[in-house]
């Protein structure tokens, strides 16, 4: 196969020859293929790669499943997606991890990765099979009780101190559980006004710095999800400067999106639609964290995709669901946060959505440059187009994104998992 006219990182257009699921050949005017697909001047990137995706299944197929996730993945110019543990049953034993790989497996639309509980039952209270999904088919390296924090710090050093001898991760869910009782947004003058009570900023900046100290007491590796504020950046960048060896991730919608959304939107007051764990914070928040990605500070872009039945969104705010669907429209908000605002070029968005998820995940055959010799895991995306949200069109089961009826720029023209179209023309093969 040739796909003829594509820029590589936006530069200028080439033809890429694919053979046997490899990228053989780049070059201009390429010849002889048994299939051609003409990219169109799309900017060809290395397939996405997600840290943190959820896919549901065991357990809540209404709301998601292997197969249709990792459809959604696709649509979105991913080939790997890391599946979060918090499933029922709880993928803490070897056994669910690799129930979740192999439905991967048989889907082949994007590969599928176990993220492993921490502790039993995402409780808190003892450490998982940590080993046992590490020595599994699936090759656990990420170890997650996300939706949950490991507040025991004890514990949280054990589980650091236990991922070491595979080189693990252990990717924490920063919330202080006792300072987030009953929270529902952020904790700010919108929250007062709204009568709603408050997420505190510090809630999360106290166990990022605990957890930062205990990384580099014991010569681990952590990794924060979804950091959501301004203070959590500047104690990133300390860790940082005093070269620890901690990452981090941020959503698409915290790079977009803030907390006078709850108050005042296209979708009226306290639409639950907006209802997300962490919260939305404020517009310096955002600021901050736009600045964190661009220097590196932050490492990737991870989507936090919580998908859920319409029961669990459309209802009072108190009694709804935290959590957004991202896969399907995460390039996009990255392009129009951090490409249009000129924070990043395309080789940045490569590095933060590709090549260095795969590095944390240590998922091999994924994150590499477009370069001859690498898997033909590749996206090619018209940064152009002007696409307005129709989550009726999604390939997820679940509706619940905060972007419907907005105007986002670019589209996904099509994913190739090693060389194996899986999207053309942005629909499913």
């Amino acid at each position: 196969m040739i796909i003829r006219n594509v820029r590589v990182l936006g530069g200028e257009p080439v033809d890429i020859r694919v053979a046997d699921g490899t990228i053989t050949e780049i070059g201009t005017g390429l010849q002889g293929a048994e299939e051609i697909v003409d990219g169109r001047g799309a900017i060809a990137l290395p397939g996405l790669v997600d840290l943190h995706t959820h896919l549901r299944e065991p357990g809540r197929e209404d709301a998601e499943t292997v197969l249709t996730g990792t459809q959604s993945a696709a649509r979105g110019g991913y080939t790997a997606v890391h599946a979060m543990a918090n499933t029922s049953p709880v993928a803490d034993t070897a056994g669910v991890v690799e129930q979740v790989y192999r439905l991967g497996q048989e889907g082949g639309y994007c590969d599928v990765q176990p993220v492993g509980a921490v502790t039993v039952g995402l409780e808190g209270r003892q450490l998982a099979e940590l080993g046992a999904m590490a020595d599994s088919a699936a090759r656990v390296r990420v170890f997650s009780d996300d939706g949950h924090c490991v507040d025991d710090a004890v514990l949280m050093r054990r589980a650091l101190e236990y991922v070491k001898a595979f080189d693990g991760v252990v990717a924490q869910h920063a919330q202080e559980p006792r300072l987030t009782s009953g929270a529902q947004m952020n904790e700010g003058v919108i929250s007062g006004r709204l009568g709603l009570a408050g997420w505190p900023a510090v809630a999360e900046e106290a166990i990022i710095a605990r957890d930062c100290l205990l990384a580099a007491h014991v010569g681990s590796r952590l990794h924060i999800c979804h950091v959501s504020t301004a203070g959590s950046v500047e104690i990133l960048r300390w860790a940082k400067s005093k070269g620890w060896n901690v990452t981090a991730e941020v959503t698409p919608h915290h790079l977009l999106l803030t907390d006078a959304l709850v108050e005042e939107s296209p979708n009226g007051s306290y639409n639950p639609i907006y209802k997300v764990n962490p919260p939305l914070r404020t517009r310096a928040d955002v600021e901050a964290l736009r600045a964190a990605l661009a220097d590196g500070t932050i490492d990737v872009v991870a989507t936090d995709h919580a998908p859920h039945p319409v029961e669990d969104k459309e209802t009072e705010w108190a009694a709804a669901a935290m959590g957004m669907i991202g896969l399907e429209t995460a390039l996009s908000v990255v392009q129009e946060s951090m490409v249009d605002t000129g924070l990043l070029d395309w080789a940045g968005v490569a590095e933060r959505m590709s090549l260095k998820p795969a590095e944390i995940g240590r998922l091999s055959g994924h994150g590499n440059p477009l370069e001859v010799g690498a898997p033909a895991n590749i996206t090619l995306y018209d940064p152009g187009a002007r696409t307005e949200v129709d989550p009726r069109a999604f390939a997820s089961k679940s509706r619940n994104t905060p972007y419907e009826g907005m105007t986002l720029p670019g589209r996904i023209v099509a994913t190739f998992l090693r060389g194996k179209p899986t999207v053309l023309e942005g629909k499913l093969v």
